[in-house]
């Protein structure tokens, strides 16, 4: 029996599963790091030069290697484990649309800590994670290429910022509108309804 796409009840699919406990954990922290990432450069960049504009851009450096370390650790936890399934009536093309805004988001999720890696590298500073662990350059030194990264850098910030727009207005919709489960079931202590 086909589900009827104009009931505001969960489809099955929805209302049966959820994701796994690690995945959740990588999603909620990962997003607050990202907001906090937001945060920390623009404050460093706009930021008068003295020593807390340089200790903003270590933190803000030190953060995107523990994002770059925290989403890959992410995408082979995913790989490794099935995802719920989407809502069974949902269009053909809602599906294509979330597979490819999830696509993009892990490109961009890696895209945009390699690019201030690289940016990094070719400025030729020596740098340590947390003034701590030193991080090896990946490129050599070149002025040029340290600011097509940078711009690199900056505009796939804006395409994250637009796609996070575009991913937390889905999700509401979905919560609001729809009705079904698939914001709920990204949320810590959700279990599936009965």
């Amino acid at each position: 029996m086909r589900p009827n796409p104009n009931s505001t009840e969960p489809s099955h699919a929805s209302a049966g599963a959820t994701w796994r406990p690690a995945i959740k954990f990588f999603h909620w922290l990962i997003a607050a790091l990202i907001f906090v990432q937001f945060a920390l450069g623009w404050m460093a960049s706009t930021w008068q030069l003295s020593p807390t504009k340089l200790n903003l851009f270590v933190w803000h450096k030190s953060t995107g290697m523990v994002v770059l370390a925290l989403v890959t650790l992410r995408l082979l936890w995913r790989l490794a484990t099935p995802a719920p399934p989407l809502p069974s009536d949902m269009p053909a093309w809602e599906r294509m649309a979330a597979h490819a805004s999830h696509a993009l988001l892990y490109v961009l999720m890696f895209g945009i800590p390699i690019t201030g890696w690289i940016v990094n590298s070719a400025a030729g500073v020596p740098f340590r994670i947390f003034w701590r662990v030193p991080l090896p350059a990946i490129v050599a030194a070149d002025k040029h290429s340290a600011e097509l990264a940078a711009l690199a850098h900056f505009l796939l910030g804006m395409v994250l910022a637009l796609l996070l727009v575009v991913h937390i207005g889905a999700a509401l919709r979905h919560h609001f509108i729809k009705r079904d489960h698939v914001l709920a079931r990204m949320l810590p202590f959700w279990t599936p309804p009965p």
